[in-house]
């Protein structure tokens, strides 16, 4: 019993060791195969042009407001366009960013943002049941989808981006570009 004990323990110390490139790399090809053309997507959905918002698009940021103007985006201000466009183009360069691992730990604290209106304008917006934790189903769309998305983003805050990452060549540059 006691060799499973010390065995446990080096096969964890292993473990450990690798943890600073297995953990932010296993993070950013999760996001590359699950959430990257997700949120490639919606921002397609959001512009027309690059400085363009589509109509869809005041329905999905400010649903509420777009319902109470008629659906007439020519009665919302600078102020509506500017949310809707700064959302879309986050929603291409943060993905962007996590993937190449540049700028990594910003773009997961910008997607952590994101998501988090994203999913308060999903529950107050939208009316979506936002479900619940502990409730023995995993679910729910808003708490328990999202929640695993904080995660990774977490991950890749703490740790930053790993070893296969743009962060790491600017890192390595760094002292060559200061001299």
């Amino acid at each position: 019993m006691i060799q499973a004990f010390h065995l446990y323990g080096r096969a964890s110390r292993a473990l450990a060791d690798q943890s600073d490139w297995l953990l932010p790399t296993a993070a950013r090809l999760v996001f590359a195969g699950v959430l990257f053309a997700y949120f490639w997507a919606s921002a397609g959905t959001k512009l027309d042009g690059i400085f363009t918002p589509s109509t869809g698009a005041y329905a999905q940021i400010f649903p509420k407001l777009f319902e109470a103007v008629g659906y007439d985006a020519s009665q919302l201000g600078l102020w509506h366009r500017l949310v809707v466009l700064a959302g879309a183009w986050a929603e291409y360069a943060l993905p962007v960013l996590i993937v190449l691992g540049l700028f990594t730990r910003l773009a997961a604290l910008g997607m952590v943002g994101f998501v988090l209106v994203q999913s308060l304008t999903d529950i107050v917006g939208h009316g979506a049941g936002a479900g619940a934790w502990f409730d023995r189903a995993s679910d729910a769309l808003i708490l328990d989808q999202r929640a695993f998305w904080m995660l990774l983003f977490l991950v890749l805050i703490v740790k930053g981006a790993g070893p296969v990452s743009a962060d790491r060549l600017l890192a390595k540059a760094a002292p060559r570009l200061a001299a």
